[in-house]
């Protein structure tokens, strides 16, 4: 590593802070050659972009990552890469934006010194690229050249579906050229098939045994008030709403690990923000069990073209032994099964999420994803061993601590 990060062929090809990295010694400023900052790309431009995407992805709307680079802790001050269509658009006389991803440099993703462009953390595991679907091979292809123009040596793309039709567009267009992407990490996580019956999809997830349990644990939560699901979705109601998933989610265990969206006032600031503002559009939706007036288990939902996201979910711990983010997890599963413009839910979790897993069975494929940028380029295949490297050291010391603080959470 310390060889690949002294060499001179480095040093030219570093990138610098017009996308996301400050300046290394000895590196080469571009001038022309630089990506502008997220925020310069008008919320028109992108909304328009958002409603032709070939792929949803909630993260990845205007008013959520705009939101997450203007206040979430750590993700900030991103970068865009975009691609343009010349042709001047009836509504304002601009051109069009036809692909957009946020990103940011290896160096300020991994610590990485190598000249390659990663997509930003939505703050949420998806980083599909927007693409213009009636123009999908010129998105792509423009997002490549914007990416070479700027100094990159190969896109990295986190946690995107890698069977869905934004990857599909990449591969197709980089086969043509010889080129194959390389997919860096992978697993699979649960989703939704919302064009089923809710109630034949779960008794065939989780059986009639579990079920029954479930709906006992249900009339004992009944016995602290009448239990119920509501749906904000007004502008007004959601923001009330985040405020008492704010307040769930920082009472458990989260606070005690020091992740709760309330604990950093960036976050805080950024989510109450983002879900008003997709609220005004219908593209947020914050769900929450109540048993009386007791609010047990709050969480948001974003929504995007037919496809809903299930971002994070707050429970009240004292209800723990009455599994309140499961039975809210249940009602949500009948809500989104119910609606005609829903077809999928990603659940966005881990792999192997011990709540969602039984419960939805479907399954998304997601990676992490390196396209090259040139063809047989010998510095795509530096970036490559650096990150395989990177995460070989990495992973047994992550498995570590998760095993460390499993021990301590069950001790306590």
């Amino acid at each position: 590593m310390v060889e690949i990060a002294n060499s001179a062929l480095v040093r030219r090809a570093l990138l610098t802070d017009s996308i996301g990295g400050r300046p290394q010694a000895g590196a080469a400023s571009p001038d022309r050659d630089t990506l502008a900052p997220l925020s310069d790309i008008t919320a028109d431009q992108w909304r328009r972009l958002a409603e032709r995407a070939i792929e949803p992805n909630g993260y990845y709307l205007p008013d959520w990552e705009l939101a997450v680079n203007a206040f979430a802790r750590g993700r900030t001050g991103v970068s865009a890469l975009g691609a343009w269509h010349d042709a001047p658009t009836a509504q304002d006389g601009t051109t069009s934006l036809i692909g957009l991803v946020p990103v940011i440099s290896l160096w300020r993703a991994c610590r990485v010194p190598l000249p390659a462009l990663v997509s930003a953390d939505p703050y949420g595991t998806l980083s599909t690229p927007l693409i213009d679907r009636d123009m999908a091979n010129g998105a792509v292809a423009g997002l490549m050249l914007e990416a070479r123009n700027a100094g990159a040596h190969a896109l990295i793309l986190r946690d995107v579906p890698l069977d869905g039709a934004a990857m599909k567009v990449f591969t197709e267009l980089l086969q043509r050229d010889g080129v194959r992407p390389l997919v860096l990490q992978s697993h699979v996580r649960a989703c939704l098939d919302a064009t089923r019956d809710a109630d034949e999809l779960l008794r065939d997830a989780l059986g009639p045994k579990k079920l029954k349990e479930l709906r006992r644990q249900r009339h004992r939560l009944a016995e602290h008030g009448a239990v119920h699901f509501d749906v904000a979705r007004t502008p007004q109601d959601v923001a009330s709403a985040v405020e008492i998933f704010l307040d769930l989610e920082a009472s458990g265990w989260k606070a005690k690990r020091g992740t709760a969206l309330m604990q950093d006032e960036g976050d805080a600031s950024f989510v109450r923000r983002a879900a008003k503002a997709l609220a005004e559009i219908g593209q947020c939706e914050i769900v929450t069990l109540r048993a009386g007036d007791t609010a047990v288990a709050a969480a948001i939902v974003l929504r995007h073209l037919d496809r809903a996201f299930y971002f994070k979910l707050g429970v009240d711990e004292r209800f723990a032994r009455l599994s309140p983010g499961v039975q809210l997890t249940l009602d949500l599963t009948r809500h989104l099964c119910a609606d005609p413009a829903i077809a999928m839910a990603d659940s966005t979790a881990s792999a192997d999420h011990p709540m969602i897993n039984p419960i939805w069975r479907g399954r998304l494929a997601i990676g992490d994803v390196l396209i090259p940028l040139r063809r047989n380029d010998p510095m795509v295949s530096l970036i490559h061993a650096a990150i395989t490297l990177r995460r070989l050291i990495r992973e047994p010391v992550r498995r570590a601590v998760h095993f460390i603080r499993r021990r301590r959470e069950t001790s306590s």
